[in-house]
């Protein structure tokens, strides 16, 4: 089991580096080819987007991303189900309105044999990192905050 365990996590992070590479290139057929059919994806302000919305965000040119990274990166793996959550870096605007920052980003995978990439993105959820009220040090990115 641990064997498949760690290569699902590297076909994992591989799809995630596609991934991030996609967003930046605009490459809307490879993002229509890692998206679920069901995927859906909550926003760092709340919206909701489905998938046919998160696959064509690029198209009308409303959006820009120059610059996006994928790390931090913790994935767990329950049989045909993955969970990653990590930090996206980002440069981007929307609309011309600069969006830039840094956020947590979950994403589920489902295994899919017939995928390109052998997974699919499911869920995506991001929420901007922002130190907590107060101004306490946010702690560790992911693991035991005792």
């Amino acid at each position: 089991m641990e064997q498949q365990t760690t290569a699902d996590e590297a076909a994992l992070r591989d799809l995630g580096r596609r991934w991030a590479e996609a967003e930046v290139a605009k490459d809307l057929d490879t993002l229509d080819a890692m998206a679920h059919p069901e995927l859906k994806l909550v926003g760092p302000l709340g919206f909701i987007l489905d998938r046919n919305a998160w696959v064509h965000r690029y198209a009308t040119g409303d959006l820009e991303t120059t610059e996006l990274t994928w790390d931090q990166v913790e994935i767990r793996t329950f049989g045909d189900v993955a969970i990653a959550i990590g930090r996206q870096h980002q440069q981007a605007a929307y609309r011309g309105t600069p969006n830039n920052g840094d956020f947590r980003i979950s994403h589920v995978f489902v295994r899919d044999p017939q995928a390109r990439f052998g997974w699919l993105i499911a869920h995506v959820q991001l929420s901007q990192m922002v130190a907590p009220p107060g101004g306490a040090p946010a702690g560790p990115p992911t693991g035991d905050r005792s």
